[in-house]
């Protein structure tokens, strides 16, 4: 979705397209991350926090999600910036089931913190861990953005038996020159997680250009169509199956609702007749990875 600088106006959109994917079917629906607002992380800004809301049943924004979920009989996955306390704040997934009950959170772990994505202003990195959730249509593992990049995330997921990992993400190039790397090794990654965990993987991005408030009418060298500073939000929403197989994809940018059918039989198929991906794990030999890095 391509989001607009009025944040009710991104809410009621988000609505017509979650109404419009299950009445085409679709029984899992997920956001972007952070759907509601623009990617307000290019600047550190302290009238940002205003945007952040407390994540529990009084909120209006989680009732009409669970109302949203009960009326359509989806399960619904909902991006949201979470205000737990003062001073601490969270990148935060919602998940409420087919029934409209609410399943729990998960809050982002891995926080960047590189031009345009200056996230640690914003985020506490989550502290409930990697959660699977036991849904009506699948059990259901959610990551964000940044922690698409650690394979160790993804496979916590799936040793808790992931059916399909849903990764909402707010990703795109910073610079023109990223335009013809970058997005090819975020598939790559994913699609890797796909296959290492056997299970489907579901990467959800937003589209268009977000202008840096901070941009400066000097620059033109930067991905704006006029050569603005900001990010040009590269798309490309994909499905891969337990084979890291795209099996559906979304252009880079165009505003798409993707809807893809996947038959979960194909990950215990996977699992079946192969010993991969865990029964010759050597857990015994994997103490390195509770350090930050081995010298």
């Amino acid at each position: 979705m391509k989001c607009l600088e009025d944040n009710k106006a991104n809410f009621d959109k988000a609505i017509l397209h979650i109404k419009e994917a299950a009445g085409n079917g679709a029984q899992i629906v997920c956001t972007q991350e952070l759907f509601k607002s623009p990617y307000f992380c290019q600047v550190e800004n302290p009238d940002h926090f205003d945007l952040a809301e407390v994540i529990d049943e009084k909120n209006p924004t989680i009732k009409k999600l669970g109302e949203l979920a009960s009326d359509l009989k989806i399960v619904l996955i909902a991006s949201l910036f979470e205000k737990r306390a003062p001073g601490i704040y969270h990148n935060t997934t919602t998940v409420f089931d087919a029934d409209g009950s609410f399943l729990g959170k998960y809050r982002k772990m891995h926080i960047p913190d590189d031009p345009h994505y200056y996230e640690k202003y914003y985020f506490t990195p989550g502290d409930l861990g990697y959660k699977v959730f036991d849904t009506k249509f699948g059990k259901i593992g959610v990551l964000i953005c940044w922690d698409q990049w650690f394979p160790e995330a993804a496979r916590l997921l799936g040793l808790q038996g992931v059916e399909i990992i849903f990764i909402p993400t707010a990703i795109g190039f910073s610079r023109a020159e990223e335009g013809t790397t970058y997005d090819s090794a975020w598939k790559t990654v994913q699609q890797g997680h796909a296959v290492a965990n056997a299970c489907f993987l579901a990467a959800v991005n937003r589209v268009g250009f977000e202008l840096d408030p901070s941009h400066h009418p000097d620059q033109t060298s930067d991905p704006g169509p006029n050569g603005e500073s900001g990010i040009n939000f590269w798309g490309q929403s994909f499905v891969a199956d337990p084979d890291g197989v795209i099996i559906k994809e979304a252009s880079k940018d165009k505003e798409e609702i993707l809807i893809c059918s996947v038959d979960l039989e194909q990950v215990n198929e996977t699992k079946k007749f192969s010993s991969f991906p865990y029964r010759d794990r050597r857990v015994d030999s994997y103490q390195d990875l509770l350090k930050l890095y081995s010298d």
